[in-house]
């Protein structure tokens, strides 16, 4: 095992944008349904849309979406006379959804005539287009021609699906399923779904271990870091089990999530979801300890009650250990939450728990408990890796990155 002075440092990637070009369809309502999924995967949107776009959705609605100015026309910037060149710059995918047979054939004839198709033809970002349409506009020779010579140069078609038209006719024109759309960006920015198939179980949260029926022993843990892990499994396809002890943060959608209080609790759910796991993040603080026993009555202080006084304690079974001497095929990652000798005693975790890859971090005088990021090292068999301070939703993307590489 590399030494602590042996370790690598990593840069934190910058969040990916997506322009979201917006032409005049009636299908323009779902593009605000693209923006809150690309945005729930962690992707900045930015909006340009057409004049004729603005007669079925206007601008407000998008900027309420993307809080972020929305473009139309070429020259409604004074502060950037030259819009279509920085909103180019900007993008790291243009996507244009729905885009009509007349955008399509302006951009695959180099036609440059508003803000949209002038930012096409400037952008070297990878163009991605859904098209949206009647669907004899659709089968049309040209059509089929012109949505041909951008595939050959290099832009995605999400060809549109088939089904009942707003026009009333039937047939292939339908915008592709909204799924579709940004699966498809999101593997344009490097952040495909890599999980699909896989099952996902994560624990999160503190335990709580009763002393009587008002007083409990439990830890700062506020299951952010857990959650997070569980919400970037599920937008990276898998299936995921989000074992939760108690937390004031709702629930990540598409996610499938046991509620337990006690260290047994967690164990007993954490059992039972472990042996179908192809990934197991334990990621909760679980109470080393409980009292042996818990009264059934509110404990009174002073010499009525003397054992408030003196707890008993008894050691809570070892989830990680446990479960990381079992593990067949499974990847185990751990965590190791110390205020002292960090980088030292997550090399020891590694061993003792059989773990495949442990996420070590400082604690203490407002570090990581609470916060909405993280300082963390990851540790495993063969480097230690010491990443910048980041979000904790990015990091939890950077712990299943980093769990793919062990995935047998």
């Amino acid at each position: 095992m590399m030494g602590k002075d042996e370790g690598r440092s990593a840069v934190e990637p910058a969040q990916k944008t997506v322009l979201l070009g917006v032409t005049g369809c009636i299908a323009v309502y779902k593009s605000c349904e693209i923006v809150r999924a690309l945005q729930k995967a962690g992707v900045r949107v930015k909006v340009v849309m057409t004049e004729h776009a603005t007669e079925f959705v206007g601008p407000t609605t998008f900027r309420a979406l993307t809080h972020e100015p929305v473009a139309v026309g070429l020259f409604d910037d004074p502060s950037d006379p030259i819009h279509h060149i920085s909103l180019a710059q900007e993008a790291d995918v243009f996507l244009i959804a729905p885009c009509t047979a007349n955008v399509i054939a302006k951009i695959a004839n180099g036609i440059a005539d508003d803000l949209l198709t002038t930012t096409a033809l400037a952008t070297t970002a990878p163009l991605v287009i859904a098209p949206a349409m009647n669907v004899n506009m659709y089968e049309n020779g040209a059509t089929r021609y012109n949505i041909g010579k951008l595939h050959i140069r290099g832009a995605r078609i999400i060809e549109a699906g088939d089904g009942y038209l707003a026009c009333g006719d039937v047939g292939r024109g339908r915008l592709a399923e909204i799924d579709d759309i940004v699966t498809a960006v999101l593997e344009e920015l490097g952040m495909s779904r890599d999980l699909s198939g896989r099952h996902v179980m994560v624990t999160a949260g503190p335990t709580v271990e009763p002393i009587d029926p008002v007083r409990y022993i439990s830890n700062h843990s506020s299951g952010k870091t857990g959650y997070a892990v569980a919400r970037a499994a599920a937008l990276r396809g898998a299936d995921v089990t989000l074992i939760s002890g108690p937390v004031s943060i709702p629930a990540p959608e598409g996610v499938r999530v046991v509620h337990v209080k006690t260290a047994r609790d967690m164990f007993a759910a954490a059992e039972e979801a472990f042996e179908g796991a192809d990934i197991a993040v334990f990621a909760a603080a679980v109470a080393d300890m409980r009292p042996k026993l818990a009264a059934d009555r509110k404990l009174k202080k002073g010499q009525s009650d003397a054992e408030l006084g003196v707890l008993e304690l008894i050691e809570n079974p070892d989830i990680l250990a446990t479960l990381g001497a079992r593990k067949t095929h499974q990847v185990v990652v751990g965590f190791a939450a110390e205020t002292n000798d960090v980088v030292a005693n997550a090399e020891k975790k590694l061993v003792s728990k059989r773990a495949d890859l442990v996420v070590a971090n400082q604690v203490g005088e407002g570090k990581a408990f609470g916060t909405d990021d993280n300082k963390v090292w990851f540790v495993d068999d063969e480097d230690i890796e010491e990443l910048p301070r980041m979000s904790k939703a990015r990091l939890a993307d950077a712990i299943l990155n980093k769990a793919v590489e062990f995935l047998r």
